[in-house]
């Protein structure tokens, strides 16, 4: 999608707010937290925009919406999702944290196309005064994808100085060979696949050894899509570098209040339960914690 017509879909609100419009469909960013294990505590580190579409003013799910775009419009509504992504978080995040936001490699089968959407992608950045190396471009690695577009598309991506992640590692048919040669900055394990394998002794024995493995290459790890307190020990005892999940942070639709919460103090974090909760800057990593109060993390902080 060329930047005119990408903009043209876009509404900048009275509150700095930018929306987008597609078809019956209003397109909100949200912002989830994602978390670094540093020093026994937790830290914000960055955050990864997700696209809200509502319709008559009701939310809908996002699933359902990508369901109805037809395939000819898919790859002008993901450019759209990252433009809205990045102009709102020039507007409402903290400057010193990372975004990550998503690409469908299958829709990039030409290396002038990519070099174009990137391109265009710096000049949005430039508008929301954001620098390319707080950009983490996040991809997702299937056989399905030939694997020579995908090598162009993360070699452009780090030409244009973005970051690199692999998300959904463990899902589906996903390789550790092919993941490695992609040379990712950053790899996310698969909520599902993970959670499962943490609950076992065998399961966290084989977590710590990939995560080990990845480490020898200098590549990050995430575990996404937490829900529990004892995950998050679990995560931390394997080595994993992020966290991501409700239980620490639900996503919050711009304008944020994450930016005011850099300043909140670690003691004022909200309850479990709390839809409109907002991640603290500083809290004691799990185990830390649990060393301390012998309590479960996931009962003091919560999503």
């Amino acid at each position: 999608m060329p930047r005119s017509i990408g903009l043209a879909h876009i509404v900048r609100l009275q509150d700095g707010t930018s929306e987008g419009v597609w078809g019956a469909y209003v397109l909100k960013s949200a912002f989830q937290p994602i978390y670094a294990f540093s020093d026994g505590k937790l830290s914000v580190a960055a955050f990864e925009g997700l696209l809200r579409p509502f319709r008559s003013a009701l939310p809908q799910r996002p699933q359902d919406f990508f369901l109805q775009v037809p395939a000819a419009d898919r790859f002008h509504v993901e450019t759209l999702a990252r433009t809205l992504h990045l102009l709102n978080a020039g507007a409402f995040l903290p400057r010193d944290k990372r975004i990550f936001v998503n690409f469908d490699p299958s829709l990039f089968g030409d290396r002038q196309l990519i070099d174009a959407v990137l391109r265009d992608m710096r000049l949005v950045l430039h508008e929301a005064q954001l620098d390319a190396s707080r950009i983490v471009c996040e991809v997702t690695e299937q056989k399905s994808v030939f694997q020579e577009t995908l090598r162009q598309f993360v070699d452009a991506c780090r030409n244009h100085g973005f970051a690199i992640a692999v998300d959904d590692y463990g899902a589906e048919d996903s390789d550790m060979e092919r993941v490695m040669a992609l040379r990712p900055d950053i790899v996310k394990f698969d909520a599902s696949w993970a959670k499962r394998l943490m609950d076992t002794e065998p399961g966290k024995a084989l977590l710590s050894v990939m995560v080990e493995q990845f480490h020898g290459r200098g590549i990050g790890i995430v575990f996404e899509g937490l829900e529990e307190g004892w995950q998050l020990e679990v995560a931390e005892a394997v080595g994993a570098d992020m966290i991501q999940g409700f239980v620490l942070g639900r996503p919050e639709l711009a304008p944020t209040s994450f930016a005011v919460s850099e300043h909140t103090d670690a003691q004022d974090a909200p309850k479990k339960g709390n839809p409109g909760s907002t991640p603290q800057p500083a809290v004691a990593s799990p185990l830390s914690q649990r060393r301390r109060q012998q309590t479960q993390f996931g009962r003091r902080f919560g999503g």
